[in-house]
């Protein structure tokens, strides 16, 4: 038998696999200025297989060479992918330096979510903080190690998430901890060194038991732990909510791991995975998001972010208008589905970004139309909409 044929076959399905990711590099450090370097490097190697006596090897440095050149057309494709939000841009792109061009390859490869956890004990007064301590390094590490989704990010693009919880009773003969979680993730804005907030919220209910020095494991398919159960739930969210900022109902496979976890974690017997417990509770919040009827409020993730503020950063004008435009998204979310307390809630943590986006800003008509739809949605946070008229 002759196997040279098969292993040609094999270098092609893995040059052209390295390829892929060298075009994404690229294009995010360098834009598409580069690509006279893969047409040198795609001609060279071609003129080096005319000269190479062995055939495989001959086949394989030409296939490298037209792989190549084959990067020269999805360097521009994958421009165009930027362009669309199906890729992050690059804020701080460098100058073109080709010695570095395959050294960005080896760029690490980080986990979606940095996460920091603050636990306040105050309402306990207990003396002996040791096991609080040992829960916050044990759930920093294990949410900061874990890899969560198949996705690729760079340190530079992980998603920044805080737990702020309150110890509200701790039953140490039972390792019982009952505690109220203000849970944030901030994302980026492109071409900015501002950072907006993606979610915030308060879980009322986030109890769990947990010993010093317990073990954490987690696995979708067997939900049998309250405490990493919250916390797989809150990571999924927050990677599907980046996910529909980044890419028009991007997150939506993360979003239904998020609903799975949910569904299974009914019989841990805590509160909060239940349907009807409260309009409000983790239930809710999932359920609610992924409603069809609700469909205009992932599109608004998406036309709020990336065409919103992201474009701020370059065009304040186009920036804005784009963001008036994503709030009848809102209007129609909450008027599809009015007992959905998605848009309260988006719009409590959006108050102060959305009055300082209008603020001295815009035309009277817009800023009134603007200031109607928000109070019709939300009328608690007055004094932040009247600071749109000014």
């Amino acid at each position: 038998m002759y196997f040279t044929g098969i292993i040609i076959a094999i270098c092609t399905f893995l040059t052209i696999g390295i390829w892929h990711p060298i075009v994404i590099k690229t294009e995010y450090y360098w834009g598409t200025k580069p690509w006279i370097i893969y047409l040198l490097v795609g001609v060279a190697s071609i003129i080096a297989a005319l000269f190479i006596e062995n055939t495989m090897i001959s086949a394989i440095v030409g296939v490298f060479g037209a792989s190549a050149l084959w990067g020269i057309g999805e360097l521009f494709e994958q421009k165009k992918r930027v362009e669309r939000g199906w890729f992050p841009k690059n804020p701080k792109r460098h100058g073109l330096l080709a010695i570095l061009l395959f050294g960005a390859l080896t760029t690490s490869v980080a986990q979606e979510l940095q996460v920091k956890i603050n636990i306040n004990t105050q309402q306990v007064g207990t003396s002996d903080k040791s096991v609080f301590e040992n829960l916050q390094q044990t759930l920093e590490q294990w949410m900061n190690e874990r890899q969560w989704t198949d996705l690729q990010f760079q340190q530079n693009e992980r998603i920044v998430v805080s737990f702020n919880l309150t110890v509200t009773k701790y039953d140490k003969a039972n390792n019982r901890i009952q505690t109220t979680a203000m849970i944030q993730a901030n994302r980026p804005v492109w071409n900015s060194s501002y950072t907006t907030i993606l979610y915030n919220n308060k879980d009322a209910n986030f109890d769990f038991d947990f010993a010093q020095f317990d073990q954490l494991n987690y696995n979708d398919e067997q939900i049998d732990n309250q405490l990493t159960a919250l916390m797989a739930y809150y990571a999924y969210l927050i990677i599907g909510l980046n996910l529909d900022s980044f890419s028009p109902l991007g997150g939506t496979d993360v979003l239904q791991r998020c609903m799975q976890l949910t569904n299974n974690a009914q019989d841990l017997g805590f509160s909060g995975w239940k349907a009807f417990e409260t309009s409000r509770n983790r239930f809710a919040i999932i359920n609610d998001y992924l409603d069809e009827a609700m469909k205009p409020f992932r599109q608004l993730q998406y036309d709020y972010y990336r065409k919103g503020l992201d474009e701020m950063a370059q065009n304040a004008e186009r920036g804005r208008t784009n963001v008036t435009e994503a709030l009848q998204l809102l209007k129609k979310a909450h008027e599809e589905k009015p007992l959905s307390l998605l848009p309260q809630i988006w719009t409590d943590y959006k108050r102060d970004e959305l009055a300082n986006i209008y603020k001295g800003k815009g035309t009277a008509k817009e800023k009134e139309a603007v200031y109607d739809l928000l109070f019709n949605i939300n009328a608690s946070q007055s004094n932040a909409w009247n600071k749109i008229k000014e």
